[in-house]
């Protein structure tokens, strides 16, 4: 029997994961913290399981400070940057932002603009289109930022790899500051600075800023050499909160500050822009925004534009002070949005059928597919899709005549950029971090990059099927999980990518009644113990846990935890992760 992916239109699906448990607390450990911090017991057992087992180390963390935030001298640098852009404020020169097209990008570059304006600069903000300019700092945009008059331009989330953009420009007499997170290439670009916390010799404690994390940190620094507070950084917490979440950076250390207290700041942002891109995702103000309506709403919105509009609308939108123009472009995005979403469903259904004649699910290891008549812009959406669904990294190039564009995503694990460079003479140019990569290839190419490409993840994956890991952090009973316990969870967020929410484990219990599938392949039904029940749903999951429901008396639950409102009334309810058999 064949192997090959999607034969016959069947959307091979996810295997199974594996379920790790974390290490039990001590007893003795959980009754101080319960003693000291008077919180729930199985909080503080949570908080045991993920390394937080003395007082202190608890506290810090369900309360970070932006005081422990790292000075951003550390940056190597960022000194010599800070002072150019002091010189350029004070001598009322023009300072270009060149972003990038996507939510970081965006948000960086609207940040640093802002914040140069509020000083008393001079600044312009431009990103680049996806289909005429491509990625990173291009010949077009250097040229778009000399005709604007630019005295000094500075890259936002890109530029760590645009060598001859840069020698282009400071050939023509202007400065060029780069800031980026990508993982550099051999070569740095000749700038006068370099802004980046991967970068050979920077020293800085925290690798995992954003792009506007990285922005933010030239800002602070930029406020100190003009002799100013300071107090203009906490402004842009919004901006910078929405682009970490939306790039997928780890949720860990000066990430999880900055998400924290940002997220605050967007529920409550006065720029006209995120009020009615809020508006327009129907989130209502005022209190923080959960990580995930920034990851799933806000997010798709801003890369929709960069994706299949003019990237150009969103920037504005960040920027803009008049609220009738923030209406407007808002329903752009909106508009945009809708299209991309149909977009993304008929490139994902083309490439899984596409499938079949590339892969072989017994011994690929990873997943390359090309196609004609693929937009670019979903692309790296649709990768997504076929590493999740595969548990594959996974590269999806759209051909247009003799070029072709890839975006790849990956699976935990597995160093996507470093894969990439071992297969990089096959390629035109590529870049991107651990998780996420993009590349240009000539289509003659993709045979052999497929090859090579195969050939690095068998090696650095190895023979076995590979298979998700569910990560459990605790085992409950149904009596435990009330809404105090969820309430207190979410001081442990924001949570996502190196932060995931708690993930609980409910043993032997039965399904009361029979489940009920819903809309949208989602099945909903409720867990009981004997004393206590708790309703569950499992979002798009329908086909593989009913089966896991209805075919033993008593089965384990591992589930998360979420609010659900009905009628005014909000109640909370467990968000199915896996179900399997009792022990």
């Amino acid at each position: 029997m064949s192997t090959r992916g999607s034969e016959a239109g069947v959307v091979p699906s996810r295997p199974r994961p594996r379920w790790t448990f974390r290490t039990r607390p001590e007893p003795r450990v959980v009754r101080t913290l319960e003693r000291d911090l008077e919180l729930p017991g199985a909080l503080c057992r949570l908080l045991a399981v993920r390394g937080r087992t003395t007082p202190d180390t608890a506290k810090s963390f369900l309360r970070p400070r932006l005081r422990d935030l790292h000075d951003p001298a550390l940056l190597l640098d960022s000194d010599r940057a800070a002072r150019r852009l002091a010189l350029a404020v004070e001598r009322g020169e023009l300072v270009v932002i060149h972003g990038d097209y996507d939510a970081d990008g965006i948000a960086a570059a609207a940040l640093l603009a802002g914040w140069i304006r509020t000083l008393g600069g001079r600044a312009e903000a431009i990103v680049p289109d996806r289909t005429r300019d491509g990625y990173d700092l291009s010949f077009a945009g250097v040229d778009r930022a000399i005709a604007l008059g630019a005295g000094v331009i500075v890259t936002v989330d890109c530029g760590i790899a645009a060598l001859d953009a840069v020698q282009r420009a400071t050939a023509a007499g202007v400065d060029v500051i780069v800031t980026d997170h990508h993982i550099p290439g051999p070569e740095l670009p000749e700038a006068l600075a370099v802004l980046d916390p991967n970068r050979p010799g920077c020293t800085y404690p925290d690798k995992r800023l954003c792009g506007a994390g990285v922005a933010f940190k030239l800002g602070q620094l930029l406020s100190r050499h003009l002799g100013r507070s300071g107090d203009e950084a906490w402004h842009q917490l919004d901006l910078v909160a929405l682009a970490t979440i939306a790039d997928q950076v780890e949720l860990k250390g000066e990430n999880r500050i900055l998400g924290r207290y940002g997220l605050r700041a967007l529920g409550r942002s006065e720029r006209p822009g995120v009020q009615a891109l809020m508006a327009s995702a129907e989130l209502t103000p005022g209190n923080a925004v959960p990580s995930e309506a920034v990851a799933f709403r806000l997010a798709p919105r801003i890369n929709a534009a960069g994706r299949v509009g003019d990237s150009s609308k969103a920037l504005r939108l960040l920027l803009t002070e008049d609220s009738g123009e923030a209406r407007s472009l808002a329903a752009v995005l909106e508009r945009n949005n809708g299209e991309r979403r149909e977009l993304e469903r008929r490139t994902t259904e083309e490439v899984f059928a596409a499938l079949a004649d590339v892969y072989d699910a017994a011994a690929d290891r990873c997943v390359v597919v090309a196609g004609d008549g693929w937009h670019p812009g979903v692309i790296g959406i649709v990768a997504s899709r076929v590493a999740e669904r595969l548990f594959r990294p996974a590269v999806v190039i759209a051909l247009d005549g003799d070029r072709g564009r890839g975006s790849a995503r990956s699976i935990p694990d597995f160093d996507l950029h470093a894969a990439i460079a071992q297969c990089g003479s096959h390629l035109e140019r590529f870049g991107g971090h651990h998780q996420a990569a993009g590349m240009d290839i000539h289509r003659d190419r993709v045979p052999a990059f497929r090859d090579a490409f195969r050939d690095v993840a068998r090696s650095r994956l190895g023979a076995a099927e590979p298979r998700p890991s569910l990560h459990v952090d605790l085992e409950v009973a149904l009596g435990e999980v009330d809404f105090d316990l969820y309430r207190y969870a979410t001081y442990l967020g924001p949570h996502g990518r190196g932060n995931p929410e708690p993930v609980y484990v409910a043993r032997a219990v039965r399904v009361d009644g029979r489940p009920r599938v819903l809309k949208g392949g989602h099945v909903k039904f409720t867990m009981a113990d004997g004393r206590s029940r708790l309703p569950a749903i499992g979002f798009g999951r329908a086909d593989e846990l009913v089966p896991e429901l209805t075919g033993t008396e008593l089965v384990d639950v591992a589930f998360s935890l979420i609010e659900n409102t009905f009628r005014g009334v909000t109640t909370i309810q467990a968000r199915v992760a896996d179900v399997r058999p009792a022990d």
